[in-house]
């Protein structure tokens, strides 16, 4: 307790007192908080309540009131029933080949006890599956020369020996393959093995294959495809709805910075409806100058988290500010998380946000068109979100601002006139989750490699991990993507060629 001399009237000390009671509970929440960061689970979804609970599950309760939606509605849409998944191992799919080994009994054994030869009857059939290790082999490029022996000694300034040229490589000169170029890069950009890790993989197959080498074959096929990553941005600034995010990653020599210091790397989510693209962007700095460069000049809606450095892109003409709706919910979360005694207003709303995805989750799976969702929103998701407005300002006033609860009243008000944003239109979704997800490979491989080595090898990881993230979205194996890509991409010359290459415009199929 500090020495400070106590005043003697009873109702300054009384307030004092109830200044340092209240602080205390801060810091108490907080550490509850902390601990429950470091050792509890990280997962935020919610607990199945317990049978002897009087208390229905909310996501049911949203069902229910949005089959009663569906009722009230002419044009309803059946539904599906609830499935439960076969129990058992999946079958093994048919696309793999399979090699047949035949277990049949000795000729001696085919013969009956009475002495008539046994007849086949059917077959027992079971599949284990094998797997054979990957293999290194050299592919010889042979081009023949040809000479005229007439010309033998002539003097001309034409060629006396002919050669066919080299196929266009993606790295000229290199002895990587498309086929192990892309292995290498999906490896650290799609499952987060680090180059060093994938030396050793290497030489345990006999081949000597340096970290420093994989680094340079990055570099070399980034800088080949800075021409579609323009095209790609492009793409993705053509679509009615842009996300945005951003997150942390060091970065090593860096001009006038030390190695410890934050570097950030922006991620650009959006594009045409069912070809979205996935651009990323390294930059030193968190400015918000670095999401203006990469909005443009885009019009449409614009989705980001509470942010301030896009605050200034939402007052922009031509662009409707979306809020994220998770961040909302993950500031109650944190409140419920801290262990607290007083759950009452983060339970209850965090239970309300469960009630309106439950109503998007029904709309999903019935197959609602843009309009209908937007009707659902309007008849049933609005009288969710007014009720937990209201709740918010009731309950703001008298909670102590510095409280997590405090705070996370104060966020959601704060950006709750963006939030609410996603009920005008059905082709906007409650919270920035496409951005999130994006960039969660990254975030998940930052933990494998640490840091980047350059401000260049930082800018080929952004171009990377853009292609990779673009073919999952639109559905393409990343691997069967780079190898399609690297094998396409030295032979096209025009924009046009280059755009076909972009996942958006491929069918799995494409990708032999």
């Amino acid at each position: 307790m500090s020495n400070a001399v106590l005043p003697n009237d009873p109702k300054a000390l009384k307030a004092i007192l109830a200044d340092r009671d209240e602080y205390i509970s801060e810091l108490q929440e907080q550490v509850r908080w902390l601990k429950a960061v470091i050792h509890a689970a990280t997962s935020e979804r919610r607990a199945k309540p317990n049978a002897n609970e009087r208390q229905y599950s909310l996501f049911d309760e949203a069902e229910a009131v949005a089959a009663e939606f569906l009722k009230a509605d002419d044009s309803t849409v059946a539904v599906p029933s609830h499935t439960r998944r076969k129990r058992g191992r999946r079958p093994i799919p048919p696309t793999f080949p399979r090699v047949e080994v035949v277990h049949d009994l000795p000729e001696e054994d085919k013969t009956c006890p009475c002495g008539s030869p046994l007849t086949r009857i059917g077959e027992e059939v079971s599949e284990k599956v094998d797997f054979i290790p990957a293999k290194i082999q050299v592919v010889r490029h042979v081009r023949p020369k040809y000479a005229c022996r007439e010309c033998e000694g002539v003097e001309d300034d034409s060629p006396t020996v002919k050669i066919a040229p080299m196929p266009p490589q993606v790295i000229p000169k290199g002895i990587a393959t498309p086929g192990l170029l892309a292995y290498v890069l999906a490896s650290k950009f799609v499952d987060g093995l680090p180059f060093y890790r994938q030396e050793r993989m290497f030489a345990r197959l006999g081949l000597d294959v340096s970290r420093s080498t994989m680094c340079g074959w990055a570099l070399r096929v980034a800088e080949a495809c800075e021409p579609i990553m323009g095209l790609l941005h492009e793409e993705i600034l053509s679509g009615p709805v842009l996300n945005l995010d951003e997150t942390t990653v060091q970065v090593l020599k860096e001009p006038g910075r030390k190695n410890t210091s934050k570097s950030y790397m922006w991620l650009a989510r959006g594009g045409p409806p069912g070809k979205p693209g996935v651009l990323f962007h390294y930059s030193p700095s968190r400015s918000g100058k670095i999401a203006e460069e990469l909005v443009r000049d885009f019009s449409g809606y614009l989705q980001t988290d509470g942010y301030a450095g896009y605050n200034a892109l939402g007052e922009r003409e031509g662009i409707i500010h979306v809020g994220c709706m998770a961040h909302v919910r993950r500031k109650f979360m944190d409140v419920l998380k801290s262990g607290t005694k007083k759950r009452g207003t983060a339970q209850e709303v965090v239970d309300l946000i469960a009630q309106l995805y439950g109503l998007e989750k029904q709309a999903r799976q019935a197959g609602f068109d843009a309009d209908r969702i937007l009707a659902m929103r309007q008849n049933q998701s609005r009288q969710i979100m007014d009720t937990i407005k209201a709740l918010l300002l009731e309950r703001g006033q008298p909670t102590p601002p510095k409280s997590l609860l405090g705070r996370a009243i104060a966020y959601a008000l704060g950006q709750w006139e963006r939030v609410e944003t996603y009920l005008e239109d059905g082709i906007l979704l409650p919270d920035n989750n496409l951005a999130e997800n994006a960039i969660r490979p990254f975030a998940v491989g930052r933990k494998n490699w640490l840091f980047s080595g350059s401000p260049r090898g930082a800018a080929a990881s952004a171009a990377l991990y853009s292609l990779v993230e673009t073919a999952k979205a639109n559905g393409l194996e990343p691997l069967r993507y780079l190898h399609f890509l690297f094998e396409e991409l030295p032979g096209v010359k025009s924009d046009d060629e280059r755009r076909s290459l972009l996942p958006q415009y491929l069918a799995p199929e494409e990708l032999v």
